[in-house]
């Protein structure tokens, strides 16, 4: 079974179908589903979908009109989406900033592509793109200096490394040989993902926790169906390794078990929930659990309720002394 379309990859489709559409006024439902690389069916449900889509206002007049009735594709009150996007200026200088940072990135395989866009953008800006130059977006973490470059060499020699690896969630470090992928960063964390020896399965790696790395001389090739995971959910997908925690979320919290990957949720007669979830970071739950401020309560493990505990009693004890 093929796996899920992202909602990112169908918007990039829609935004290159819509104009290629509209300059094709009566094509072919087949023919468009042919030329597009997508089913007929995908096509007709790409259709659908832009029945509600349109210009602030969802007026009759504001939303785009499809029809294909007769197996051939009319698209209507699209001119906006169909005409080239023009940026203004602060949009040009971000652009730049953006793309000048994913240059810095190790591994990048589209390099030629990026610096290509770059010079047209810093040509069309003119003058302007100077400005740049005084913004700078941070891409260090602690790993940046040690551990980065040599899995930047794995990556460019398709060689195999050895980790020395922290699980955050049992504070326990682990030995690992991994086929790398790619480098990502991340909200200022460099990331690597890869194929784990010992999961059999892929893993995202937070290269700050990496407390040893080797360059192995066998060769670095994942399995031939290991994919690049999509991201679009955030970077925490939850694994059999990371800790199970077990909550008990009053109404008020219960947007948790909507947020946040959960295994289980169980209402409770009082209206409460009982939720399973599993963390990488003890940390982040406690710190979750503070900051619902008595909406929640750590029912197991023990270990991460005496946190909550201890935590919110320090607390309690700081503020008594600087009030009095």
């Amino acid at each position: 079974m093929a796996a899920p379309e992202s909602a990112t990859a169908r918007l990039a489709r829609l935004l290159t179908m819509v104009p290629w559409l509209v300059n094709r006024q009566g094509i072919d439902l087949q023919q468009a589903a042919r030329e597009l690389g997508v089913s007929p069916e995908q096509i007709e449900a790409d259709l659908l979908l832009l029945f509600v889509c349109g210009t602030p206002g969802h007026l009759p007049d504001d939303l785009i009109e499809a029809e294909w009735e007769d197996g051939h594709v009319y698209l209507r009150n699209a001119d906006t989406i169909a005409r080239p996007l023009r940026l203004d200026r602060d949009e040009a200088l971000a652009l730049i900033v953006g793309l000048r940072t994913l240059l810095d990135v190790p591994g990048l395989g589209e390099r030629a592509a990026v610096e290509r866009a770059l010079a047209k953008l810093t040509e069309a800006t003119g003058e302007t793109a100077g400005d740049t130059g005084r913004v700078r977006v941070a891409l260090d973490d602690d790993a940046s200096d040690t551990v980065l470059p040599v899995v930047r060499q794995a990556l460019e020699q398709d060689r195999r490394l050895h980790l020395r690896y922290l699980v955050a969630a049992r504070d326990e470090a682990t030995e690992r040989d991994v086929d790398p992928m790619r480098v990502l960063n991340i909200d200022g964390h460099w990331y690597l993902e890869g194929w784990c020896h010992r999961a059999q399965d892929q893993r995202l790696f937070r290269l700050d926790r990496v407390e040893r790395v080797a360059l192995l001389d066998e060769p670095g090739t994942p399995p031939a169906d290991a994919r690049p995971r999509e991201l679009d959910g955030g970077v925490f997908q939850p694994s059999r390794e990371d800790l199970l925690v077990r909550l008990r979320l009053a109404p008020g919290a219960s947007w948790v078990a909507e947020y946040y990957p959960v295994e289980r949720v169980e209402e409770t007669d009082d209206g409460a929930s009982v939720v399973d979830l599993r963390v990488a970071d003890p940390a982040w739950v406690v710190s979750l659990v503070w900051r619902l401020g008595g909406q929640a309560t750590v029912l197991e493990p023990a270990e991460i309720a005496e946190r909550v505990r201890a935590g919110a009693a320090e607390a309690r004890a700081a503020y008594a002394s600087e009030s009095a």
